[in-house]
């Protein structure tokens, strides 16, 4: 005992030096480039454009993963020997991933702006130029995840960025935030799961039906979330049903077998949802046998009042 009770004083003391060095512990070690690949949206697809046109191969900047972001994919790919498939994981983000430090200009500076401003709301003006307000927004974020907080934006630093996961804007006219489960804060996502979602939303908002109520999705770092056997991993955001009255942000909540159940509207939703994401929608559990009949949703239990997206 007395043995064992010197190691675990001896390592006590080890690790409060390498903290006193500034060696920090990771904090996210499921931190990983994430897949992005035609029909994703979202501020990631944002930094991979920004990224392309600093590899001299400049496309369209609408975070949208089209035809021309993935033939700039696949010409960047072939240029480096890398399997050309148009799909982003980790050995072509690691290729795309220029370290970028202050003093640094161009657009690989523009593409880590906006994943801060994304991901942290940092408010940087994404202009291209890596001054003062850059390097504290990202030394604030290398902190933040618990990675070397020296301003340098390498691998590790892009690799944890691109991981981490974003909290739904519901700052417009599309969507409105409810937490039935009371998971405060649950609502965040991957950059793909809530770049799609919202454009889902915006689309539905101009039909007329009303606002898209969210509810849970995530936390900010992904794990348990009360009330829910899955929303571990960005992936699987809850959405509420439409309805007749279009005032499913304020009036009460319903099922697909309430009076005022707007089917037709529902449909439009989950259609957007799927058209938004090409290839993207694993799955849409929501217990209409009208819809399920259909192909569009799929049956489950404890899914008569909401819709539950799960990407891939």
């Amino acid at each position: 005992m007395r043995r064992l009770a010197r190691i675990i004083t001896l390592f006590t003391a080890l690790a409060g030096l390498l903290l006193g060095l500034g060696v920090p512990a990771q904090a996210f070690p499921q931190a990983a480039f994430p897949l992005t690949s035609n029909g994703n949206r979202g501020s990631d697809v944002v930094a991979l454009q920004h990224l392309l046109a600093a590899h001299g191969r400049p496309v369209a900047v609408d975070g949208a993963f089209g035809s021309g972001t993935r033939s700039a994919v696949v010409g960047f790919q072939q240029s480096k020997g890398l399997t050309a498939d148009g799909v982003v994981g980790p050995a072509t983000w690691g290729a795309l991933a220029i370290t970028v430090r202050q003093g640094d200009n161009g657009p690989a500076v523009t593409a880590l702006q906006s994943l801060l401003n994304a991901k942290r709301g940092a408010g940087l003006s994404a202009d291209g130029a890596f001054g003062p307000a850059t390097g504290t927004a990202v030394r604030t974020f290398q902190s933040h995840a618990g990675i070397s907080a020296d301003g340098v934006v390498g691998p590790t630093t892009w690799q944890n960025l691109l991981w981490h996961y974003e909290n739904i804007n519901f700052g417009g006219s599309t969507m409105c935030a409810q937490s039935p489960d009371g998971n405060a804060g649950a609502h965040w996502a991957t950059a793909g799961a809530v770049g799609q979602l919202e454009a889902a939303a915006a689309t539905f908002a101009a039909t007329g039906n009303g606002r898209l109520p969210v509810g849970d999705a995530g936390f900010e770092h992904g794990g348990d979330i009360p009330g829910h056997g899955s929303h571990e991993v960005g992936m699987d955001i809850d959405v509420w049903p439409a309805r007749t009255d279009s005032a499913q942000c304020t009036a009460g909540r319903i099922t697909w077998q309430s009076s005022t159940y707007d089917r037709a509207a529902t449909r439009r939703l989950v259609q957007e949802i799927r058209a938004k994401a090409p290839g993207h929608v694993q799955l849409i559990f929501f217990n209409d046998p009208q819809l399920i009949s259909e192909g569009l949703t799929t049956s489950y239990a404890n899914h008569d009042n909401h819709l539950h997206i799960r990407y891939r």
